[in-house]
């Protein structure tokens, strides 16, 4: 059975919540963020301590979009996925990895330095940076989702997960009524959907 290994709320949120949208069976190891200090023995299953981390079989995956792809393309037909050849593929792919690379790595910084890091080691300074470059970088997804329901037009797809969790991220650390209107009523669309729902959900203590 596949294992997933997630923090509430963390990246692996995206991985957990392909996996209810696929309606996939799996196990799910609930940590305590961050892993490699409230879990020490869970360096020995991921040396690296972060999470997400997916095992399916002899596969061994610590990258959240890329476990996007593989679940999809080995578990789910590419249901969420564009292939070679169809219109929105480039497009797609581009909004797949913007979620992470381009929004969330900025977001992480914004969490560092006005949450986790010791009371002493705070910088607001930073923090207040990088949640503009996270603004100013969302633009382009804000003027895609005002023409069309989902990234790609119409359909639902590993796009929207990837960047929906940094819209989750963002709503996190307070900035939903900066992110605009657009970007609401997109999360709306987001956040009514079972597979969601169910992820959020699942991440609950029990």
């Amino acid at each position: 059975m596949i294992q997933l290994y997630h923090c509430a709320n963390a990246r692996s949120f995206r991985c957990l919540w392909l996996l209810e949208e696929l309606g996939l069976p799996y196990e799910l190891h609930l940590l305590e963020f961050p892993p490699r200090r409230t879990t020490p023995d869970y360096l020995a299953i991921n040396p690296l301590g972060t999470i997400p981390y997916l095992i399916d079989g002899t596969a061994r995956l610590s990258e959240s979009v890329a476990i996007l792809q593989y679940l999809d393309s080995v578990h789910g037909g590419g249901r969420f996925s564009f292939a070679p050849g169809e219109d929105a593929y480039a497009s797609w792919l581009n909004w797949l990895h913007y979620g992470e690379a381009t929004l969330t790595t900025p977001l992480t910084v914004v969490l560092r330095y006005r949450l986790l890091e010791p009371e002493e080691s705070r910088n607001p300074a930073v923090a207040e940076a990088y949640e503009r470059i996270f603004l100013n970088r969302l633009r382009l997804a804000t003027e895609q989702i005002a023409a069309t329901p989902f990234l790609c037009g119409s359909r639902f797809s590993l796009a929207d997960i990837s960047v929906g969790y940094a819209v989750l991220l963002g709503r996190t650390l307070g900035l939903a009524e900066q992110m605009g209107p657009d970007i609401a009523s997109y999360w709306q669309r987001l956040e009514t959907r079972a597979g969601f729902r169910g992820a959020k959900a699942r991440q609950k203590p029990r």
